[in-house]
C-alpha cells in the first residue's frame, strides 16, 4: 500500500498526517483550519478557558470545546492541556467518516505536536524519545490494526516546551483517543516528583488506574522505568538521540512515504 505523508505548520500547530488517501489528508488539513478558527474565536471571548489549569464548566455547541471540557474534567487538568489531542482526534475522525463521494482512509494517522491519533489497517511504527534517560530508552511501538483506534501522548519535564509540574523524563499514555491521552499525560506527569524516584513513578502509575479509557502507561525518570496496562509491541530504536529528537519528540519513524503537499 502506497502511503503519503504531509507535514505542515499552522501557527502553534505542528502537524504530520499519513494516509494512503490524498483526499483524506486534505480533509484533515481543512478540519484543522476550521477547528482552530473556532477555538481562537472562543478563547478570545473566554479567557478563563484559555488560562485555567483546572477543569471548568462551560456550555458550547462546538465539538472541540466539548471534547476538551469532557476529557480535561476526566483527567483533572485545564482544558488547554487537551488541545493538541483534541485537534488530532477531530482530524482523524473526518479521515475515517463515510461521506458522499469520499471513501474513508484505510490508514489514518495524525500527529499534532507529539500527540498522535491513529486508526490504521496497516502496521505503523511510532517512535518515543525519552531524552537523556540513563537507560538509553529509545523505543518504538508497533501499532497494529487490533490496537486501533488509539490515542498516544507524551508529557515530559525535561524535553519540549509544554508545562510540566513533575520531574519525569517521559510519561507516555496509550488511550482510547488522543484527547484523553493528552490530558492524562499531563496529569500523570505532574505526579512524578519527589526525591524517591521509584515511589514517584509508582504513585503516578497508580493514578492512571483512576482514569477510565487509559489502556497503558510508560514512565521513565532518570534510572527507573515503570509501566502499567498492556503496551503495544515494543522494539528498540538504533540511532543517535539527536537524530531522533530532530525527527520530533513523538513521531513516525522514517519509512516509505511519498511527500504530499
Amino acid at each position: 500500500m502506497k502511503l503519503y505523508k504531509n507535514h505542515f505548520l499552522e501557527k502553534e500547530s505542528d502537524v504530520t498526517i499519513i494516509s494512503e488517501s490524498k483526499d483524506a489528508i486534505l480533509k484533515a488539513k481543512n478540519q484543522l483550519f476550521y477547528q482552530r478558527e473556532l477555538l481562537e474565536k472562543y478563547t478570545a471571548k473566554n479567557t478563563t478557558f484559555l488560562r485555567s489549569f483546572d477543569p471548568i464548566k462551560v456550555s458550547s455547541p462546538h465539538e472541540i470545546i466539548q471534547l476538551m471540557v469532557r476529557y480535561s474534567r476526566i483527567c483533572n487538568v485545564g482544558p488547554m492541556a487537551t488541545v493538541a489531542g483534541a485537534l488530532a482526534d477531530l482530524m482523524l475522525n473526518v479521515m475515517k467518516n463515510y461521506e458522499e463521494d469520499f471513501v474513508p482512509a484505510r490508514v489514518a494517522l495524525v500527529e499534532n505536536g507529539g500527540e498522535i491519533a491513529i486508526d490504521s489497517e496497516k502496521l505503523m511504527k511510532i517512535a518515543l524519545y525519552a531524552g537523556e534517560n540513563k537507560l538509553n530508552l529509545n523505543v518504538g511501538f508497533l501499532i497494529e490494526k487490533d490496537d486501533c483506534p488509539m490515542g498516544i501522548a507524551t508529557s515530559s519535564a525535561t524535553i519540549g516546551h509544554a508545562i510540566s509540574l513533575g520531574q519525569a523524563d517521559a510519561v507516555t499514555i496509550f488511550a482510547e483517543n488522543a484527547t484523553l491521552a493528552d490530558g492524562a499525560a499531563t496529569r500523570i506527569a505532574n505526579l512524578v516528583k519527589g526525591d524517591d524516584i521509584e515511589k514517584s513513578i509508582k504513585t503516578a502509575l497508580d493514578a492512571t488506574e483512576d482514569i477510565p479509557g487509559i489502556r497503558a502507561a510508560l514512565i521513565s525518570r532518570e534510572n527507573k522505568v515503570g509501566q502499567i496496562g498492556k503496551l503495544p509491541k515494543i522494539f528498540k530504536i538504533i540511532g543517535e538521540k539527536k537524530q531522533i529528537l530532530k525527527a520530533k519528540f513523538d513521531t513516525i519513524l522514517p519509512g516509505d512515504y511519498e511527500i504530499f503537499k
